[in-house]
């Protein structure tokens, strides 16, 4: 039983990527010489490289399915296109069996490490406690989410905001005039 997917719509090739972390296809023309003569290797390398739900090998008739080739731009034959997550990642143009042997081994390779998780931690859902160590808005610190930390609102931080504004902007040295302003974030309340 070959391992190609003779593709006969446009539905069953974006069905046929989508449930695949990798498909190689081969468009093809049953009149060109090219195609026939590099068609058994493709057959070969769908054979050993052909993992379900991984790895898929496909060949397109570019005569009977022309939408499909107009929308990957496939001007010559044989074109082989490797798609990777449902995107194009290599496109070789012309039946050069070196190119696509190399070309199916490595994407056949990147395909089986895939596998794996993609986030190593649980991460957070909104709405939920924040990460330790990180203040998630609506804190005590009111409409500017708490510059003074203290709690004392929107009057006291906008006062600190423009007090260090202003001692930063009229002084020529900002850095060490912030950080010995009496408005800096942090400092002691009167």
């Amino acid at each position: 039983m070959s391992k190609i997917n003779h593709i006969s719509s446009s539905g069953e090739f974006q069905k046929l990527i989508s449930s695949n972390i990798c498909v190689i296809a081969d468009f093809y023309a049953d009149w060109c010489g090219p195609c026939n003569a590099i068609a058994p290797m493709f057959e070969q390398l769908a054979t050993s490289h052909s993992q379900p739900g991984k790895v898929a090998f496909a060949k397109v008739n570019v005569d009977h399915q022309q939408e499909i080739a107009r929308k990957y731009g496939v001007t010559a034959m044989p074109t082989f296109l490797i798609f990777k997550n449902g995107s194009v990642s290599e496109t070789i143009r012309g039946a050069n069996p070196s190119a696509l042997r190399n070309a199916v081994a490595t994407a056949a390779s990147g395909s089986a490490k895939a596998t794996g998780p993609v986030f190593q931690s649980k991460g957070y859902t909104l709405g939920t406690a924040a990460a330790p160590g990180r203040a998630v808005g609506g804190g005590n610190g009111g409409f500017l989410g708490g510059l003074g930390q203290g709690g004392a609102g929107l009057a006291d931080d906008m006062v600190r905001f423009f007090g260090l504004y202003l001692t930063t902007l009229f002084s020529f040295d900002a850095y060490t005039a912030a950080e010995s302003s009496p408005f800096k974030v942090g400092a002691a309340r009167r």
